[in-house]
């Protein structure tokens, strides 16, 4: 069974599927890619694992305060007094730390394996203000390397990724940063009710861009991840859409 939306399934955010889908999509992606690489490319999945304060807990982990109370006690067998110390705890929360695992593509050039590009899929951890900026700074570390950087965002909720200048009006967006045009960067954007886009993917000079048609790397995720079993379309969604849209969107899962 299909997906009930013709591009993007909003219910894949809303119901906590998100980190299986990341991770099925990934490995779909690349498939795809392999197939259609030219002969001189590889295409790579790599891992990247850290530390991320949760949003309560962002404050620094400090001592905590303690009260100390001096009493007179008798020592056995003797004259005097001796004064005994009794702390008194003061109760603070921990700092929660949960860890983050990514996968994400690396497209190499096989003779002398230099990485060409780097392919990400948005996690809610780079869009959440508590961890968003762990993500940006290996975005960075990309950013001023000359490695193409492709970032694909099919998550409505959180931030969005920081620009010069304001997004297109859209649902998903898809950025594609080539080395050579820094600090420009082609923005596609799209809504929910749309199909999802073919999206370029630069390779090493001079040859062609690269085409990967996201609709069919979504459906073959879907296919595999079986996500129909799991979605429960009866439940309105919580997701960061006008009443107008909420109303669409639940008529389509209604209709599936």
């Amino acid at each position: 069974m299909s997906s009930p939306f013709p591009g993007m399934d909003p219910y894949l955010e809303a119901q906590g599927l998100w980190p299986d889908f990341h991770s099925n999509f990934v490995n779909c992606w690349r498939e795809l890619l392999l197939g259609s690489l030219p002969a001189e490319y590889d295409a790579r999945l790599d891992e990247r694992v850290y530390l991320v304060e949760m949003p309560e807990e962002s404050a620094r982990l400090v001592l905590p305060d303690v009260a100390v109370e001096h009493s007179e006690a008798a020592t056995p067998g003797g004259s005097g007094s001796a004064l005994a110390v009794t702390l008194e705890p003061v109760t603070i929360p921990l700092s929660v730390v949960s860890e983050t695992r990514e996968v994400y593509i690396r497209i190499l050039h096989r003779e002398d394996q230099s990485l060409v590009a780097v392919l990400e899929l948005l996690s809610p951890a780079n869009k959440s203000p508590a961890s968003q900026g762990v993500y940006l700074e290996k975005r960075a570390e990309i950013i001023r390397s000359p490695v193409h950087l492709v970032e694909l965002d099919l998550l409505m909720a959180g931030h969005r990724l920081p620009m010069g200048k304001p997004l297109p009006p859209g649902h998903y967006y898809a950025f594609v940063s080539r080395a050579e045009r820094r600090p420009q960067c082609e923005v596609y954007a799209w809504r929910m009710e749309q199909k999802l886009p073919v999206i370029p993917i630069p390779l090493k000079a001079p040859d062609p861009d690269l085409t990967i048609d996201l609709g069919e790397v979504f459906r073959m995720a879907w296919k595999r991840g079986r996500y129909e079993r799991a979605i429960d379309y009866r439940k309105q969604p919580e997701l960061p859409v006008d009443k107008d849209e909420m109303a669409w969107l639940v008529s389509q899962a209604a209709g599936r």
